[in-house]
This record gives C-alpha cells, sequence and structure tokens, in this order.
C-alpha cells in the first residue's frame, strides 16, 4: 500500500490540487492531518482522509480518523489534541486503543518518523510553513508491505529528498 501524507497547508489550496492531480492513480490512500483553513465540504477533500488542525473553523471536520486499509490501521489526527509538541506518549497510547499500525500527525511543522514497538508514526511537516532543523516544505510518501515501512520526503516539486528517505521492519 502507498500512502501520501501532507499536513499544514494553512489555506494554500493549489499545492493540494497539484499534489492529489500528481499522484492520482499512484498511491492507494491520502491523507490530511490538519490546519488546512479550508471548508469541510471542499470538492477537493473527494477520496481523501482528513481531519481538523487548531487552525480550523470548520465544526463538520472530525478530530480523528481511524482507517483500515487492508496492510495497516492508520490512526489520523492533527496532534494538537494529542500534545504532540511535548513528545508522543499520548499519542501512542491513542493509537494503541485502537490497534493502529501508523499514527498520522501534524501541528509541529516539523517533519519526522519513528517506529515504537512497530507501530510507525510520522509528521509529515509543512506543505507551507516547515519548522525545526529541515527549512524545506515537505510531505510524505509511505509504502508499507507486510515486512516494512519505507518512508520518503518529497519538496513541492515533487522531489524526493535525498537524505530523508527511511526503512523501518514491522
Amino acid at each position: 500500500m502507498k500512502y501520501l501524507v501532507v499536513s499544514d497547508s494553512h489555506g494554500d489550496r493549489q499545492i493540494l490540487v497539484d499534489l492529489f492531480n500528481h499522484y492520482k492513480g499512484k498511491v492507494d490512500y491520502i491523507f490530511h492531518c490538519g490546519d488546512s483553513e479550508l471548508s469541510e465540504d471542499d470538492s477537493l477533500w473527494q477520496g481523501v482522509y482528513v481531519v481538523t488542525g487548531n487552525m480550523d473553523s470548520d465544526p463538520a471536520y472530525q478530530k480523528i480518523q481511524v482507517v483500515d486499509t487492508q496492510e495497516d490501521v492508520v490512526y489520523l489526527t492533527h496532534g494538537h489534541l494529542s500534545g504532540v509538541k511535548m513528545g508522543l506518549t499520548q499519542l501512542d497510547m491513542q493509537a494503541q486503543e485502537h490497534q493502529a499500525t501508523i499514527a498520522l500527525f501534524g501541528h509541529t511543522h516539523q517533519l519526522g518518523c519513528e517506529v515504537n514497538k512497530g507501530r510507525l508514526f510520522l509528521n509529515p511537516g509543512s506543505i507551507l510553513q516547515p519548522r525545526g532543523s529541515v527549512p524545506i516544505k515537505t510531505y510524505a510518501i509511505i509504502e508499507s508491505t507486510n515486512e516494512s515501512f519505507q518512508v520518503q520526503y518529497y519538496d513541492r516539486n515533487f522531489e524526493p529528498i535525498e537524505d530523508l528517505s527511511f526503512v523501518f521492519n514491522k
């Protein structure tokens, strides 16, 4: 399974249009981890799993989504309600409750991925306003197999970032 993961687009609808069009038919699932600042009923969201962020004002968004892809159970949240700026403990407990194998989140605008107890935690960074040690506007593609998670980060030009490619055993 291939998953496109993006977050924190903060009103930049066009980059999402470009991303979704570029990957149409190339990924199995698309996840947006919140802070789009778009309306929940925007036609852009057709076929996309999306959650609310702390900057989203539309109350129709869900706070979390749990998606069974047949390969993984994906726990999707923005992260502001999980205390991700203080660590991943609360997010880990929430993902465990749902037997998730992948926990996706945003909020910090800092990309990162790690596996803990067989569960992949991934923040795609921000496609608009990156923070932290990698000042690149990013999103991620996860390729999940029976044996591993392969994570590749990309820039806004759909180019892979060489130093941001990871393989984790399941």
